[in-house]
């Protein structure tokens, strides 16, 4: 059934409720005519987007309305939720001013003439095409997003969606196509030109270094069809359908620029010549030529890659000659070191040799020897010495991890840390790299904590040592088996006795001890929140060492970690025990160490601990929550609804990877929340502080059998 269209008069109320300040005040009478004439699917859907936008920020939401008849005409409904997606996400990241460029540039977005594509997204396209730009050969390029296609030289970069095709397929192989030839613009030789200077000299730079790009994309869309063929015929098809030809004035260029020796010297040379033309008509998969931000990533790139190689190979000569010591008395010159690139079937290696003697370089040094090369067509002499005693800052050379407790001093910034994304249940989608995760590890405190807790509840161990060693994994005799430890003395009897009568003897006369292994990994998230502090922190310390002395009867895999956060910008995780860790003196003065911190920003922690899980191999996994109350941060969104609604999604997230995530709480009005989050059955409320050691046990038993 056809919904009847909601009216002028019907939009405004609606649309005054969600745009209802001064500033916008008096856009609601023009946007709600603009929607009236909507059919009411559509009108649905762009109301619908107006309210998750406008928790985001108002004037986005009225920037987003205005422009939505006309998207709606032109893109799919897909493609028009990852605009909107986009633009908050770019508030997120870099304030209203950037995101309002994003809504005046909406037109970018969908191509002229092209009526409701399937837009390839670039969340969708990203991973793959990471993996596939990591897979050819040359420097480590990252993959982005933002407005245009464009390289730097250390990332390719990518716009939102590509919407040039009616079909996603095709649309996601026009991306990889661009991938591919920004690629190329790293790997053979364009960004090792200085463009703008060799721009700066003609009349018109910009047009000057529209042509050099026309030029270039010749040049590397040729190099593409012999190094990667089969990409080059989904290239010239998408061109084909697309109407794209090779103008007659610029085939000598290309036929000149298509021999396999060609390099960006061509390019430059002919820039004189196709300088007058009037502007290529760009292809598909051409993307930008940004020669400042190719500057900055170089300027910023080469001190330190000279650096960094000159010390690898000091490093690489020193355990040369503690290696030959025993052989080789004479130590071996450095100016005997020498390096030859190899460039066969577009694999780009290089032959590190010593003396004429072959040295194999580990990655890192060919990883830095390939991003010098690019830069130079050559490996420069200088680059080849090795490093003297103290002659460079470690420090200053290599990144080094930033201090986690810096951030309200000022230092605190992303680089080091990890960044995870956060539903945003009002937007009804991620908001991506929103919080700022650091692991610290809890310092070490060497007092009589361990000593009193296991002598307080002295009792309570030998019950729970009891109570798992029955859980062990039951050891059990397999009789009549045709090997084995003992001799099964009834089937010898019985196989004796049929010797005796004439029959013919069984070989099944072995007893056979078996045991089935458990093949558990179960990680515990233990609320480090401020609220923990006195019973509640003494609480959850003297349940984690009991659980501990229980769990090494068994031998299961198991880890500890702490959480707490201050708003996205510093969200924590506490290393207590690794999978790897032994539970030994210093992990127990680690959980001795646990101290009320912060707030109780939980789904950071849940994305942290359920990456954890999936990297160990196991049949169960098992993530347990230790808390006493629900998602809370500073002054933050993330009280209320919020926080419940992104603590659930990470649960979901979890679950959906076979995780089984289970919650223990202090918290007497959890069953308020908790139900939602976890589900019935994956929780458990408890009234008294003093039973949590026993309960704690008692429930992972019952989690892993």
């Amino acid at each position: 059934m056809v919904r009847q269209q909601l009216t002028h008069g019907e939009i405004e109320p609606l649309l005054d409720t969600w745009l209802e300040t001064e500033f916008t005040f008096h856009a609601v009478g023009p946007l709600a005519h603009a929607l009236s004439g909507l059919a009411r699917e559509e009108q649905d859907f762009v109301l619908d987007w107006i309210k998750r936008i406008a928790n985001t920020h108002i004037t986005l939401a009225v920037h987003f309305a205005k422009r939505a008849p006309d998207l709606l005409r032109r893109l799919d409904r897909r493609a028009i939720e990852a605009w909107a997606v986009h633009l908050c996400d770019t508030y997120d990241r870099a304030g209203i001013y950037a995101a309002l460029s994003v809504a005046e540039q909406a037109g970018s977005y969908a191509h002229t003439g092209q009526d409701h594509t399937e837009s390839a997204l670039f969340d969708d396209i990203a991973g793959v095409l990471g993996n596939f730009v990591h897979g050819l050969s040359g420097r480590r390029l990252r993959v982005e997003q933002g407005e245009a296609a464009h390289t730097d030289g250390e990332k390719i970069v990518l716009p939102a969606m590509v919407s040039r095709f009616p079909g996603r397929d095709d649309n996601f192989r026009l991306a990889k196509a661009m991938v591919a030839l920004l690629w190329a613009q790293t790997r053979y030789g364009t960004l090792r030109a200085d463009l703008a200077t060799a721009c700066a000299g003609f009349a018109q730079p910009d047009h000057a270094l529209r042509q050099l790009n026309a030029l270039e994309t010749l040049r590397l869309t040729a190099r593409i069809g012999r190094e990667l063929p089969g990409l080059h015929r989904d290239i010239r098809r998408l061109m084909d359908a697309l109407g794209e030809s090779l103008p007659t004035a610029w085939q000598p260029f290309a036929e000149r620029l298509a021999a396999p020796d060609a390099g960006i010297e061509d390019s430059l040379a002919l820039l004189d010549a196709a300088y007058p033309l009037p502007d290529f008509p760009a292809w598909c998969h051409q993307g930008e030529l940004r020669p400042d931000a190719v500057t900055a990533a170089r300027a910023a790139r080469l001190d330190k890659e000279k650096a960094r190689l000159r010390i690898k190979l000091a490093q690489l000569l020193e355990e040369h000659a503690r290696a030959q010591a025993s052989r080789e008395p004479a130590t071996p010159d450095p100016r005997d070191i020498e390096v030859t690139p190899r460039d066969e079937n577009g694999a780009l290696d290089f032959e590190l040799t010593l003396d004429g003697a072959p040295l194999a370089p580990p990655d890192d040094v060919r990883q830095l020897l390939t991003s010098v090369y690019l830069d130079f067509g050559e490996i420069p002499p200088e680059y080849l010495v090795p490093a003297g005693d103290g002659e460079y800052d470690l420090k200053a050379v290599f990144d080094q991890p930033e201090d986690p407790d810096a951030v309200w001093q000022g230092t605190y910034h992303e680089k080091g840390a990890e960044l995870y994304p956060e539903w945003d249940h009002g937007r009804q989608h991620y908001r991506k790299n929103w919080c700022t995760m650091r692991e610290k590890a809890v310092t070490p405190v060497y007092d009589d904590f361990v000593r009193d807790t296991l002598a307080k509840h002295a009792g309570v161990v030998r019950h729970l040592r009891r109570r798992f060693e029955a859980l062990r994994d039951e050891n059990r005799f397999e009789k009549r088996q045709t090997q084995g430890d003992e001799i099964d003395l009834d089937a010898l009897v019985e196989a004796l006795a049929d010797a005796h009568d004439g029959r013919e003897m069984s070989d099944r006369l072995f007893v056979r001890l078996h045991r089935a292994e458990r093949n558990i990994a179960v990680a515990f998230l233990v609320d480090m929140s401020g609220s923990t502090k006195g019973w509640i922190n003494d609480a959850e310390r003297e349940a984690l060492i009991l659980l501990c002395e229980a769990l090494e009867l068994l031998g299961d895999r198991y880890a500890i970690y702490g959480f707490s956060g201050t708003t996205r910008k510093r969200c924590e995780l506490f290393r207590i025990k690794t999978f790897d860790d032994a539970y030994d003196d210093e992990v127990r003065a680690r959980i001795a160490g646990i101290r009320p911190q912060e707030y109780t920003r939980m789904g950071f922690a849940l994305r942290h601990m359920t990456r954890l899980l999936n990297a160990v191999e196991a049949k169960t996994r098992v993530l347990v929550t230790l808390s006493d109350g629900r998602p809370d941060d500073y002054f933050d969104v993330y009280r209320g609804e919020y926080g419940v609604e992104d603590t659930r999604m990470a649960l979901l997230e979890a679950a959906r990877t076979g995780i089984h995530p289970f919650c223990i709480t202090l918290d007497r009005e959890a069953r308020d929340y908790l139900p939602h989050m976890y589900g019935a059955a994956r929780f458990i409320i408890i009234d008294d502080v003093r039973q949590l050691p026993l309960k704690v046990t008692d429930i992972y038993r019952r989690l892993t059998t």
